[in-house]
């Protein structure tokens, strides 16, 4: 999905002031005066103290928590450098354009530890707070598990596109067996002001699936409804497949996360199947290993490789069936790799796969049919040279007479 977007840049610094409770130490020990959080979204966290004590106060600590898919709760610490003293203010900056960004919505959970010259420790009641981009006013709805968020537009608009978002749920549980197994938040921005909400987008971004957050972010607008319920669709599928797929040793090919991304869209993008009939006509279609790996930049090679995707995909749920589709995710989830899931499921490799999957172009109309022109422009192109050989032949004769 290529979508050229312009940058539209606004920055809104949120203070949020708490004062947590201490959990840990003495009345004569460390006490907190206050504690704040500042954020600038997308592009910093900010994390504040004060605290004093009868003695020098000489360490303080920020452990955070990210609420993301993972298999093991991973606390992140920072010590904070600092003079020691009885009274001390301290802040520590999350730089997102060092760490690549988060969400809009991902939620994080803080606590300080501070600790004095008697070492006395003070630990403060973990609090929560939720990365939000509040330089827009958003409303919200949902059906079921899926919360969707918007700004521009009316409430038909939204509910468009969460039946999309419904719909794509459907096609892909009858299709593959593949289910959501967690809550979705669609977040629906201006197409102007999506690549704003990004660290280091990428000029062509249209959206993202942030699949281990459970988060869609992407740029639609009222005027281009048609265009946004298919990249829901797509963006959605990435997500309820890596929630299905997710663990700590491997991925998906790209051919068969894409492939299954753009089958739920629907029909096959007109600019694909142009792409995908010329390869198929001139023998230039990609081998399905190379589509294993991220696709090409080059946008030629990029379309290809999204067609030949769904047509590998669609191949296989049409021959094989949607039980042998989910038996093969959930085998990916075990950390097989790519040739060893499929032989697994389906008894042969990706070098079988393609060949199948070529034998079942060659079977269809559309390949009938450009054969059929192949053999009669070739067999005019011959006639006609034979019948020029033959007319030379006629005119060397008559100049000999």
């Amino acid at each position: 999905m290529i979508r050229k977007l312009t940058i539209g840049l606004v920055i809104l610094a949120l203070s949020i002031t708490v004062t947590p409770s201490i959990t840990v130490g003495a009345q004569s020990g460390p006490r907190v005066v206050d504690t704040s959080v500042e954020i600038d979204f997308p592009s910093l966290l900010q994390f504040n103290l004060t605290t004093e004590s009868q003695v020098n106060i000489k360490d303080i600590r920020l452990n955070y928590t990210v609420e993301r898919i993972s298999y093991a709760t991973v606390i992140s610490e920072v010590f904070v450098q600092f003079t020691p003293h009885k009274n001390v203010t301290v802040s520590w900056i999350w730089d997102m354009k060092r760490t690549g960004g988060l969400p809009p919505g991902t939620e994080i959970k803080y606590w300080w530890l501070i600790t004095d010259d008697n070492n006395l420790t003070y630990e403060t009641t973990p609090t929560t707070i939720s990365f939000d981009d509040h330089r827009y006013t958003w409303n919200k709805i949902n059906s079921g598990e899926i919360f969707l968020y918007w700004y521009e537009g009316g409430n038909s608009f939204a509910e468009e596109l969460l039946s999309a978002a419904q719909q794509a749920l459907t096609w892909l549980e009858l299709n593959t067996g593949a289910k959501l197994l967690q809550a979705v938040n669609l977040y629906i921005y201006d197409p102007g002001d999506l690549l704003g909400a990004m660290i280091y987008p990428q000029e062509w971004t249209g959206g993202v699936a942030f699949t281990r957050y459970g988060t869609i972010a992407i740029g639609i607008s009222p005027g281009n409804l048609a265009w946004g319920k298919r990249a829901i669709a797509h963006e959605l599928t990435h997500l309820v497949i890596h929630q299905l797929t997710f663990n700590a040793y491997d991925g998906l090919p790209t051919w068969l996360d894409e492939g299954l991304a753009t089958n739920t869209e629907g029909e096959l993008n007109p600019g694909y199947a142009r792409s995908l009939n010329e390869a198929i006509k001139t023998r230039e279609l990609l081998p399905v290993r190379s589509l294993a790996s991220p696709f090409s930049s080059e946008t030629n090679l990029a379309l290809l490789s999204y067609a030949q995707s769904y047509s590998i995909v669609n191949f296989m749920i049409d021959k094989y069936g949607q039980g042998s589709i989910l038996e093969l995710l959930n085998t990916f989830q075990k950390g097989m790799s790519y040739d060893e899931a499929l032989l697994e499921v389906y008894g042969f490799d990706m070098s079988e796969l393609e060949r199948r999957w070529l034998s079942s172009l060659e079977e269809s109309p559309t390949f009938q049919r450009y054969q059929t022109i192949v053999i009669i422009v070739v067999s005019s192109i011959v006639g006609l040279a034979l019948l020029l050989y033959l007319e030379s032949l006629i005119i060397k004769r008559r100049r000999k007479r």
